[in-house]
């Protein structure tokens, strides 16, 4: 019999395993999104009273999370899942001064220039963080001297054709691979691409040494514990066993001043219009 305290109890993972393992497993949405923020927080330090944007934040646990442990204030930003919920969770967990829930497009953020002093994203940067634009949007929301930070699933090496234990069917059906999947890029690709944006310094780029096996290790958890939402992939992780698959993540200080925001359909006005 699967033991679920052994799968989710881990020593790298010291803030994480004080949590309600069925509280953390309720409100998933992918790979454990603790372990990710908590190995990103180790890179990018937060201290209280800063002011924090979780972009993609979910079902609102990573807000709940820095909240709790590091006494900052936090922008819980999500297009999926309605704030009304956010809200409830962080009353539930004490928290409902210290976490602001909202509705946000990652294109469309509604806040004024350099107000965060930081901005973390868990299992959600990859989505549209590819992007060569996307970097220079999001750095207008942080202050200069602040930090922009993302743990996600990735690549441990990059390939054209896509390996064959992640593209055919596991034994409940359902490949690994799906097309959105082509999201995930090594830490040297996120390396070259943020080193690109000059308004950034002290880039460190990343691959967790573990990822696979923690991501493995979670999804089984989810189908012993019944709370298995999306199908399963703990059998194309263990097949894999980190040969392609990991846990990636990204860290950087903004440098230099905000450009113009190319994703706001007004900022062409004076901008190669004719009059």
């Amino acid at each position: 019999m699967t033991d679920i305290k052994d799968l989710l109890n881990k020593t790298g993972f010291p803030r994480s395993n004080h949590y309600d393992p069925d509280w953390v497993m309720e409100n998933q949405m992918g790979p454990n999104a603790l372990w990710l923020l908590e190995w990103l927080l180790e890179a990018l330090p937060l201290s209280p009273g800063m002011r924090v944007l979780d972009l993609g934040c979910g079902k609102g646990i990573t807000s709940i999370f820095m909240a709790r442990e590091y006494g900052v204030q936090v922008w819980a930003a999500d297009l999926w899942i309605s704030p009304e919920h956010n809200r409830k969770r962080a009353e539930a967990a004490d928290v409902g001064d210290a976490v602001f829930p909202l509705r946000a497009e990652a294109h469309a953020l509604p806040f004024a220039d350099n107000f965060f002093d930081a901005v973390v994203s868990v299992d959600a940067y990859q989505y549209f963080g590819t992007d060569v634009l996307y970097l220079g949007y999001l750095l207008r929301f942080v202050k200069p001297g602040g930090m922009v930070g993302f743990s996600s699933p990735g690549l441990t090496r990059s390939f054209s054709v896509v390996p064959k234990h992640l593209s055919r069917a596991q034994s409940h059906g359902k490949p690994f691979w799906e097309d959105e999947c082509w999201s995930f890029k090594t830490d040297q690709w996120w390396y070259n691409h943020w080193r690109k944006n000059s308004n950034i310094s002290d880039i460190r780029v990343d691959t967790h040494k573990e990822g696979w096996r923690l991501w493995r290790d979670f999804e089984k958890a989810l189908e012993a514990s019944g709370r298995v939402v999306f199908p399963s992939d703990a059998e194309a992780l263990e097949n894999d066993r980190g040969q392609y698959l990991g846990f990636v993540r990204a860290v950087a200080r903004r440098i230099g001043n905000a450009g113009i925001n190319l994703y706001d359909p007004a900022a062409g006005i004076h901008v190669g219009v004719d009059r």
